[in-house]
């Protein structure tokens, strides 16, 4: 291998010795020799082409992701592949059009293989939950697992790069990218983050199955104003630092080789141009020594935002904040050449750029073999393979949270009761896979009918009747719905989100159940059969009326291609519900944003008496949810006790926190052990709680066991108001919550 490599970067370059060019910044690593070498050969015009990746059109997979922008044709990319215009297609599938795209590149003068990326968010042709229904689970190793599966289906299928885990912690549920990421929780975005880069990447990026991860968007586009999509954002710096930045820093810890920069205003000046973010933060705090990409067309609309005169001066912003990869626009090839010539952007700027380009490319052994991952055989062995379709059902069913269960209406029996299914998700295949499902085809999927009679000993006592559309309602629905309760022992109400409704470009100002879908909770609600919901969502909801009164409530999310299947897990017993809410589900629309780690004001209202005048509330809510961020049941309960935890520790020493868990129901279950904190008195004001550590404990009925957990001595550290972060000394209060209002608490204080 290390033959082909000299091969393609030394005797095709005539073994130029390498030209190591001033001004590299501190974070770009030493680049190998090879890769000096080509770069002494490259042209302006080529190293252009290595910074400018483009929408595939040589094997596109069909679904439109993005506006259509420059759309080049077939021949016309093959072309610019073959005079090395371009470094890198993105949304392609297939090995065939792999194949051909890179014999076009290796035709090219310098032979530099091209990079093949997708939005591959939560699965390729196997489609996985949502990013936030997995982060329900609460489970890293689970997100590790998933990660890897669908990295060797993805990677079968020609493709290197991911342009995932999204990792913006998302407090505003009106933002429809809040379905991308792994919720509102610091803590949780940081783990999923870890643990999703190490399974996309695996242990060796040179691997045929080792898929690049992109962190994104770096960074703060979780808080654009109003849940807006592609608003502007502002926020303090200690928001920035405490809140947005340590979810990247985990990721690039891990090992992430990519990030890609958000579309937002940040502050006045969009990502796209601000070099205090791309360059000072992200290279020169975060040390992050990878590409960082523009996200599609951001690098043009800066001439939207007002801060670019014209294309070429949009080139030159980008290219100076830090952008080493300009997607779609074309600007860099179109622009870089003469921007350098006139001095406008330095040489040394566009060589640190192409560069991490070439590095990445190295990393991911394409310089050995460009054809890695191209392999029609690989494609048929990983595809859909049986292997991954019981990962994808695992997560599925580890992303539904059971959040209410009056009575013990759930689990159902299999036999023995007549149920109908009504709804406009219970024979529905169309809105399965949520948004982002890159190569998925919905009609590949478990329908909740289809899984449903699967598992029932007699299929016919399930009736399914649709009642209403996703917006609209249906004649003689609601009358048909009706009836159909009317004649059953139990409704599971199929009812929520149409895919169309999350995912980008798809914020909302009611985070509602649809009127259509809500009148025909009501109609069925009012036959007085017990009612169990079965919410189909990319983000939380504000629940009223029937829905909300539901005798039982299951947030089962965009649950995939196992949809079905595991949700007939969870409705008949099959497997525990185990989910817990990445999100807080809001009372109403207008508390958003709100988080439960929210800061406490000056005037807070008692637990006693939340709606107290003159206090934080609104005049028709309180300050708090409806369901609050680690919500969740199941079919068993838990008991804690015997909390210890050492009174005082040393300043950045770990806090060593153990308590007893009991399982006091009659069945085996897993419940969630987190451990929050609250910070009495410090030099800026604190989060009312926040997680600082969790587990999963799995118990057999009657058995109890010691669960030990670690608070790291720098998760008590804030930014203080001079912009160090700081352990302060002081009292904090500590919640050991295990389970539906289960907690413990006590106290220590840091000297």
């Amino acid at each position: 291998m290390r033959l082909r490599r000299r091969t393609l970067l030394e005797v095709s370059l005539l073994a130029t010795a390498a030209a190591v060019l001033p001004g590299r910044a501190a974070a770009a690593p030493a680049a190998s020799a090879p890769v000096e070498a080509l770069l002494a050969r490259m042209t302006l015009a080529e190293k252009a082409g290595q910074l400018s990746c483009f929408n595939d059109e040589i094997r596109p997979v069909g679904a439109v992701f993005n506006p259509v922008v420059d759309p080049r044709g077939l021949g016309a990319m093959l072309a610019d592949i073959r005079a090395g215009r371009v470094g890198m297609v993105f949304n392609g599938y297939g090995v065939a059009g792999a194949r051909r795209a890179q014999e076009a590149a290796l035709s090219s003068r310098l032979r530099i293989p091209l990079a093949f990326a997708a939005d591959v968010l939560h699965g390729c042709r196997t489609i996985f939950p949502i990013p936030l229904g997995e982060a329900a689970a609460f489970d890293p190793d689970l997100s590790r697992r998933a990660a890897r599966a669908v990295a060797r289906e993805t990677t079968a299928g020609g493709i290197h790069w991911t342009f995932a885990p999204m990792v913006d912690v998302a407090r505003d549920q009106r933002w429809g990218r809040v379905a991308e990421g792994a919720g509102e929780d610091v803590l949780l975005n940081r783990v999923l983050a870890t643990a999703r880069v190490e399974g996309f990447q695996g242990p060796d990026l040179t691997r045929p199955d080792a898929l690049l991860a992109t962190p994104k968007h770096f960074v703060g586009y979780g808080a654009v104003r109003g849940g807006m999509e592609y608003a502007a954002v502002d926020m303090s710096e200690a928001e920035l630092r405490e809140t947005f930045v340590p979810p990247f820093a985990a990721a690039f810890t891990a090992g992430a080789g990519a990030t890609m920069a958000s579309f937002t205003d940040f502050g006045g000046i969009p990502v796209s141009a601000n070099r205090a973010l791309l360059t000072d933060l992200l290279r020169g705090e975060l040390r992050f020594d990878g590409v960082c990409v523009s996200d599609y067309d951001a690098d043009r609309e800066l001439i939207a935002h007002g801060i670019a005169a014209d294309e070429a001066d949009a080139a030159r912003l980008a290219m100076l904040a830090g952008i080493d990869m300009s997607m779609q626009s074309g600007l860099y090839v179109r622009h870089l050449p003469a921007l350098v010539e006139t001095g406008r952007v330095p040489m040394a700027a566009v060589d640190r750029a192409v560069r991490r380009v070439l590095t990445l490319k190295e990393r991911l052994g394409l310089f050995d073999d460009p054809f890695r991952s191209i392999d029609a055989k690989a494609k048929r062995r990983e595809t859909g393979s049986a292997a991954i379709k019981r990962v994808a059902r695992e997560v599925a069913t580890r992303s539904i949270v059971l959040l209410r269960n009056d009575g013990g209406l759930l689990p159902l029996p299999r036999t023995g009761k007549r149920i109908a299914l009504i709804g406009p998700f219970g024979a529905d295949r169309t809105n399965l896979n949520g948004p982002w499902s890159f190569a998925g085809d919905a009609m590949d999927g478990i329908d909740i009918a289809s899984g449903l009679r699967a598992m029932l000993r007699d299929p016919a006592v399930l009736t399914v009747e649709a009642g209403s559309g996703i917006g609209e309602p249906l004649v003689g629905g609601i009358e048909r719905a009706v009836a159909a309760a009317r004649a059953a022992d139990v409704v599971l109400l199929a009812i929520g989100e149409g895919a169309d409704l999350s995912g980008e470009g798809n914020s909302r100002t009611e985070i509602t159940v649809p009127p259509a879908q809500q009148a025909l909770a009501e109609a069925v609600a009012a036959t007085g059969t017990p009612v169990v919901v079965l919410l189909r969502h990319g983000r939380a909801l504000a629940l009223s009326g029937a829905v909300r009164d539901a005798p039982a409530l299951l947030a089962t999310w965009f649950l995939g291609e196992q949809t079905g299947a595991a949700i007939a897990d969870i409705v008949f017993g099959v497997v525990e519900p185990t989910g817990r809410l990445p999100v807080s589900f809001p009372i109403a629309s207008g508390q958003q944003p709100w988080s439960y780690d929210r800061r406490s004001t000056g005037r807070p209202a008692p637990d006693t008496d939340p709606m107290l005048a003159g206090r934080s509330r609104w005049r028709d809510a309180p300050d708090r949810a409806l369901y609050p961020f680690g919500s969740g049941m199941g079919y068993t309960r838990f008991a804690v006790s015997d909390l210890r935890v050492p009174a005082v520790v040393p300043a950045g020493a770990a806090v060593p926190v153990s308590v007893l868990v009991r399982n006091i129901g009659e069945r085996a279950g897993t419940t969630l052990v987190r451990v929050d904190v609250h910070d009495r008195v410090a030099s800026r004001t604190r989060p009312v709680r926040q997680m600082k550590a969790f587990a999963r404990v799995t118990l057999a009925a009657g058995a109890e066991a010691r669960v030990d957990l670690r608070i790291a001595g720098d998760d008590l550290a804030l930014v203080a108001g001079d912009g160090a972060w700081r352990i302060e000394p002081g009292a904090f209060d500590l919640w050991v919550h295990a389970g539906d209002g289960v907690e413990v608490t006590g106290t220590f204080a840091v000297r």
